[in-house]
C-alpha cells in the first residue's frame, strides 16, 4: 500500500515569498512513482496551479479550506457551498460593524472562480489586493452581494473586531457554518474565514481517501496553522514546520527543526527516504 503525503501550502510548503526551491521540487517529485501526493490549502484552484508549476500532484487537491475537492485536470470530486441567501445575510451582519468581506465563488463547472470585493476596503484588504492585480477573476462591487455558489467568505481586520463578528454570527447560525479566526502572517492582521459546516481539510481528506481508495493509516500531513489541525487529527503522522503556530505544534506528532523558508517539508521527506 502506498504512503500518502498531503501538505498545506502557505507557510508550510511554499516559502514566505510564495516560491518553491528547486530542492523542494526535486525531493517532492522523487516520491511521485511510489506515493500519493497532494495539497490541502485555502487557495483557489487557479492560484494553486500557479504555485505548483513543476510539482507532481497525483491525487485530488483539497482547495479553498476543503470547500472544493478537484483534480489537476478540473474533475470536481466534491463541493461545499454557502448559499446565496446565507452569504448575503452574513454580509449584512458585517456591514452593521462597518466591515465588508472578500467572497470566493464558483461561476461555472469549469472551475472558473470569482473573487468578489467591496469598494469599501480596509488597509489590510487593500494590501492583499495588490497581490492579485493581474488576476482576471477580480470583481469590485459598490454594494457587495454574493453569487449562487460561494466557497467561502473572508473578513480581514483587528482580532477584537473579528472575534465580535464571529460571536454574533455563531449566535445566528450556531453549528450550521464553520468559523476560523486566525493570524494572517502576510499583512499582520487577523482573518475570519466562514465556510460550510463540512468544509475543512479533514472532510477534504476523507473525500480524497474515498476517491483514491487509500488507507488513512498511511497518511502523513504537513501544516502550520489552525485550519490544519483537523487533518492532523485524522492522519497517522502529523508534521508541523518550525514556523508553525504554537497551538498547532502542540497538536503535531513531529515538529520540524526547519521552517518553510528552509525547505522543512522537503528535508523531512529526504530523511524519510534515506532512513
Amino acid at each position: 500500500m502506498k504512503n500518502i503525503y498531503i501538505t498545506d501550502l502557505d507557510h508550510t510548503f511554499l516559502r514566505t515569498d510564495l516560491s518553491l526551491s528547486d530542492y523542494t521540487k526535486k525531493i517532492w517529485n522523487s516520491y511521485a512513482k511510489g506515493a500519493v501526493l497532494s495539497v490541502a490549502t485555502a487557495r483557489t484552484y487557479k492560484k494553486t496551479l500557479q504555485f505548483l508549476e513543476g510539482v507532481v500532484v497525483n491525487a485530488p487537491m483539497i482547495l479553498l479550506d476543503g470547500s472544493l475537492i478537484a483534480t489537476i485536470d478540473k474533475k470536481i470530486i466534491d463541493t461545499k457551498f454557502i448559499s446565496q441567501d446565507t452569504a448575503n445575510e452574513i454580509i449584512n451582519e458585517g456591514a452593521k460593524m462597518g466591515i465588508y468581506p472578500f467572497i470566493l465563488s464558483l461561476t461555472d463547472k469549469n472551475l472558473n472562480e470569482a473573487f468578489l470585493y467591496s469598494s469599501i476596503l480596509n488597509s489590510y484588504q487593500k494590501e492583499v489586493l495588490t497581490r492579485y492585480v493581474k488576476d482576471d477573476n477580480l470583481q469590485e462591487q459598490k454594494h457587495i452581494r454574493a453569487m449562487q455558489d460561494n466557497f467561502k467568505i473572508v473578513y480581514m481586520g483587528d482580532e477584537t473586531l473579528l472575534r465580535e463578528l464571529a460571536s454574533n454570527l455563531k449566535t445566528i447560525y450556531e453549528d450550521n457554518l464553520k468559523f476560523i479566526l486566525a493570524p494572517e502572517a502576510y499583512v499582520g492582521c487577523y482573518f475570519l474565514t466562514i465556510l460550510h459546516k463540512d468544509a475543512d481539510k479533514s472532510h477534504g481528506i476523507q473525500s480524497v481517501s474515498e476517491a483514491m481508495g487509500f488507507d488513512l493509516n498511511n497518511l502523513t500531513v504537513f501544516g502550520d496553522n489552525f485550519n490544519d489541525i483537523g487533518m492532523f487529527e485524522l492522519a497517522n503522522i502529523s508534521v508541523a514546520v518550525a514556523n508553525a503556530q504554537e497551538g498547532v505544534k502542540q497538536c503535531a506528532d513531529i515538529v520540524l527543526k526547519h521552517s518553510n523558508d528552509e525547505d522543512g517539508v522537503a528535508k523531512y521527506l529526504a530523511e524519510v527516504k534515506n532512513a
